[in-house]
């Protein structure tokens, strides 16, 4: 949903891995209502269940009208098995107008040829959405990834611009926080936190180049070695900005409680945070809060449900037509 608002156009998706709803009808109709539309019961019901909980429904009402999934197996009917680990078919090269990861990167082993597949694969003027672990996923998956990684990989060189970056912890009522490129900022943006994190990247592609022609670096030591000082002195390699971060400045109360925090009742960790103790985005250099979706409803798309029915819209908009149903081969 905040993807459309964006700009994204899921025209021609493509999806690494088939992907799944994990998420209530309620929740459903609360995400919607978010957003500025009006569904019905019957309407959320449909999404949740005409694909037995698979997001083909979903990713037409937001306007597909192709929808390719890749996998390395057919156990979840994917609609292409193909093990990303190797390069992608040249045929789906510079065609999707969006390719979504949500959740399958992690578990990769050869995630360069992995994510760039997936640039690859996305049409000029296209995106790539990801949802991938951040933070506190140990044992999740092969990997779990640093912002930085994702500023250098989706770069102009690369044939990308980054339109958002966003942070948020994997739990209900989360905050989402912008990033800040740590390149822009001049210093590395790290994180410490008790609870699993999520980051979301939303990268254009606006250009068709070699991907990787040559192979990114992180920021501060790219500086480093264009620096006029051939020889850095003792000490002044880049260190982890986080160290200078506020919450880590605290005194001994604020080191206990941290220590104590993943075992503290709900109340009480509410309290942590309200009152500063442990306040894991404090830095405004690092991140910045972001008030999602009330700024993002000045322009919103019209949703359309699979039913064609024209119901789900936003708050005072007409109606539209389905899409069509017959997709063009490949």
């Amino acid at each position: 949903m905040f993807a459309k608002t964006q700009g994204v156009s899921f025209t021609r998706t493509a999806t690494i891995g088939r992907q799944e709803l994990h998420l209530s009808a309620n929740a459903l109709k609360r995400i919607l209502l978010d957003f500025g539309y009006s569904p019905a019961a019957n309407e959320v019901t449909d999404l949740m269940e005409q694909a037995d909980g698979f997001a083909e429904p979903l990713l037409e009402a937001l306007g597909a009208i192709e929808i390719r999934s890749f996998d390395a197996s057919p156990y979840e009917g994917a609609s292409n098995v193909h093990d990303f680990n190797s390069p992608i078919d040249p045929g789906f090269k510079n065609y999707f107008t969006v390719v979504i990861d949500s959740g399958t990167l992690e578990h990769i082993f050869n995630f360069p040829t992995a994510i760039k597949n997936c640039m690859e694969m996305v049409a000029v003027g296209g995106h790539f959405i990801g949802i991938t672990p951040m933070n506190n996923f140990v044992g999740h998956g092969f990997y779990q990834f640093s912002p930085e990684l994702f500023f250098r990989i989706f770069s102009e060189s690369n044939g990308f611009r980054i339109r958002r970056m966003i942070a948020f912890e994997h739990r209900p009522g989360a905050d989402w926080f912008a990033v800040a490129d740590p390149a822009a900022i001049k210093e590395r943006v790290s994180l410490v936190n008790a609870q699993p994190t999520l980051l979301m990247v939303i990268a254009e592609k606006v250009a068709a180049v070699q991907v990787f022609a040559a192979p990114p670096q992180q920021s501060d030591y790219v500086d480093l070695w264009q620096s006029k000082d051939a020889e850095p002195e003792p000490g002044s390699l880049p260190s982890p900005a986080v160290i200078n971060a506020p919450h880590f400045r605290a005194g001994l109360f604020a080191r206990i409680a941290r220590r104590l925090y993943g075992f503290a009742p709900a109340p009480v960790k509410r309290l942590y945070r309200r009152t500063g103790v442990f306040r894991p985005f404090s830095n405004p250099r690092f991140f910045r809060r972001l008030r999602v979706p009330q700024v993002q409803q000045a322009s919103l798309p019209l949703l359309v449900p699979p039913s064609g029915r024209g119901l789900v819209t936003p708050h005072g908009a007409g109606e539209r037509s389905r899409p069509p149903t017959s997709f063009p081969k490949r």
